[in-house]
């Protein structure tokens, strides 16, 4: 068994998710609303948390393993942290061992004074950027890739805090949403293309900066804009000033944060997500209709949203033939094989009232390795069910992202090694069905896939990666990098 499987037991076979950052400036209670919104972000990580706040002198800081609540459930912990302004991070492990130097936001005193940051993505330069500065005798102090971005800024000979972070994102390439707190004021920055969310909120004269809407909602502010691709915003006394540092080119954000990772009740870039699922799960019904199942049911949670449009579209009644468990943690039990086995039950359990004798319409939001699906459909039958259809809201995903989400390595996607019949007998439904990938674009009000310019960065679909991925096609050393760079010769 492989790590992923040890820390993972007990969760769904999915995609993980990447980070979430969140920003206050201008409020008395800063780090109070900072980890009330990263609670709201806690789908976007869950392995450690973290807040640096600032009053105008000092900086405070806490960190720490696990998720929000526990970290930030001490009001002593809070209190400790004074300031006006603030930002937080929640992880989840793209790039770097899961350890307390490596959880955000990091800090570093620089020749201008104290500065934090928190970054949401995944830098595809960092390693051979690393070894560059490691070669001029810089001193890392953890193994994440935004430490990159601190040392840049370090050796930088602009002059304004602003220009020397300009300086060194001028330098990274990949996908970033970013926030930072240095001299009294709070940064907030988006990649040129866009893939990972940024918004701008207002909570009185209070601005904050978040991964997604949810966490605007979670303290009451009021959702003002998305932060463009390439743009910067500087908030501080004065106000906030917005540029664009950036060569403007048509975004590419990603389509994944639509069909899964995204919580649902967010707008991110004017859509719903919520609403886009419906839309997806509609146009799935259209493009593979299963006119003589009885019921649609859908994978929960995430497969919810896509399963009522799917049932809508099609005219086949909705129900909650599986139901989750959301209280089993990955240290509920200590994960002997036999338990292990008992994996999926302990978190989902089929509603046999609605199941047997029943036609299955499954909807899910995608297969990753398949093994989750796999004893889904066996405990699906177990109950009852007559035959099993299953539906996927995403194209085939075959390739590895770089751009910050964690997938396993490129040989473990099921569908970079079969095709769709050959998944179907895997897993063990009587047929299957993902959308296409224009079908995606459709459904999210484009008029199909443009291949000279694709509205998304749809690379676990189709392999076209928008940024190079100099690390992983270069001649570094490193675990990382090899492993990166083989899921790449392996796709190709």
């Amino acid at each position: 068994m492989n790590k992923d499987d040890q820390d993972h037991v007990f969760d769904d076979d999915k995609l993980k998710e990447e980070c979430g950052v969140f920003a206050v400036f201008g409020h008395g209670d800063a780090a109070t609303l900072t980890a009330l919104g990263l609670h709201a972000l806690q789908h976007r990580g869950q392995e450690a948390t973290g807040i640096v706040s600032h009053d105008g002198t000092d900086f405070f800081a806490h960190r720490a393993l696990g998720l929000v609540d526990k970290a930030f459930g001490d009001a002593e912990t809070i209190i400790r942290l004074r300031g006006h302004a603030a930002i937080g991070h929640n992880r989840y492990a793209t790039t770097g061992e899961g350890s307390v130097r490596n959880i955000q936001p990091l800090f570093a005193d620089l020749s201008f004074g104290g500065f934090a940051i928190a970054h949401n993505g995944n830098l595809t330069n960092a390693h051979t950027l690393r070894m560059e500065l490691v070669n001029k005798g810089a001193l890392f102090q953890s193994t994440t890739d935004t430490e990159v971005i601190l040392h840049l800024m370090a050796v930088s000979q602009k002059k304004a805090v602003q220009e020397r972070l300009i300086d060194a994102l001028a330098r990274i390439e990949g996908a970033y949403s970013l926030v930072a707190c240095c001299h009294d004021q709070v940064i907030g920055v988006r990649d040129p293309l866009g893939f990972r969310p940024l918004v701008l909120g207002r909570l009185g004269p209070a601005y904050i900066l978040a991964s997604e809407t949810c966490a605007l909602d979670i303290i009451g502010a009021d959702f003002v804009r998305d932060i463009e691709p390439g743009e910067m915003v500087v908030i501080d006394e004065k106000g906030m000033r917005s540029t664009h540092p950036f060569a403007g080119r048509p975004s590419r954000f990603c389509v994944f944060e639509y069909i899964y990772f995204a919580r649902p009740d967010s707008a991110l870039d004017g859509r719903s997500v919520y609403e886009s699922r419906k839309k997806i799960g509609a146009e799935l019904a259209r493009e593979a209709p299963c006119p003589d199942a009885d019921v649609v049911v859908p994978v929960p949670d995430s497969g919810v949203p896509a399963a009522i449009g799917y049932a809508e579209a099609s005219g086949l009644p909705f129900e909650l033939g599986i139901i989750r468990n959301h209280y089993v943690g990955r240290t509920f039990i200590e994960p002997t094989d036999q338990i292990r086995h008992l994996g999926v039950k302990l978190k989902h359990n089929a509603n046999r009232a609605y199941i047997e004798g029943k036609k299955i319409v499954l909807v899910d939001d995608s297969i990753v390795r398949g093994t989750t699906s796999k004893k889904i459909v066996e405990m699906l039958r177990a109950a009852g069910a007559k035959e099993v259809h299953m539906r996927i809201s995403s194209p085939p995903t075959a390739h590895s992202c770089f751009y910050g989400i964690d997938t396993p390595s490129t040989t473990e996607l099921l569908a970079n090694r079969m095709n769709v019949s050959d998944i179907r007998e895997y897993i063990g439904v009587d047929s299957l069905s993902y959308i296409s990938i224009d079908g995606l674009y459709k459904a999210m009000g484009e008029a199909g896939r443009d291949s000279d310019n694709p509205a998304f960065c749809d690379a676990c679909f189709t392999g076209d990666y928008p940024v190079a991925l100099t690390d992983h096609t270069s001649n570094c050393s490193g675990s990382r990098v090899t492993d990166l760079r083989e899921r790449v010769t392996r796709r190709t």
